[in-house]
């Protein structure tokens, strides 16, 4: 099944892919805690954030590649943003609009 049939979805300290078809789960990847789960499908990997840590996981099989304890940084939540991302283009765009304000304001 090809990743565009799937959809990923973060919950409760676990990643599931399901099928996008049937709404059958594929499989499901248990990360650490029981909080929220941010996912982001970037490049051909599978980025998760859950319980302030970093995981990749391979989408096909759900298996952890990689994972990143931020140590340091505490157990808050994470945002993912990767370039070409709706979280990049929005940064962007805000970054445009406060030039585009600044020079506007800006004396002659």
């Amino acid at each position: 099944m090809s990743q565009t049939g799937i959809l990923f979805i973060g919950v409760q300290g676990n990643v599931l892919a399901l099928d996008r078809a049937t709404g059958q789960e594929v499989w499901r990847a248990r990360l650490k805690g029981f909080d929220f789960v941010n996912v982001v499908l970037e490049g051909g990997d599978l980025y998760a954030a859950a319980s302030g840590e970093l995981y990749c996981l391979d989408p096909a099989t759900g298996q952890i590649r990689w994972r990143n304890e931020l140590k340091g940084l505490g157990r808050g939540l994470i945002s993912i943003a990767s370039p070409g991302s709706q979280q990049m283009v929005l940064m962007k765009k805000k970054q445009n609009d406060d030039a585009a304000a600044a020079a506007a304001a800006a004396p002659e």
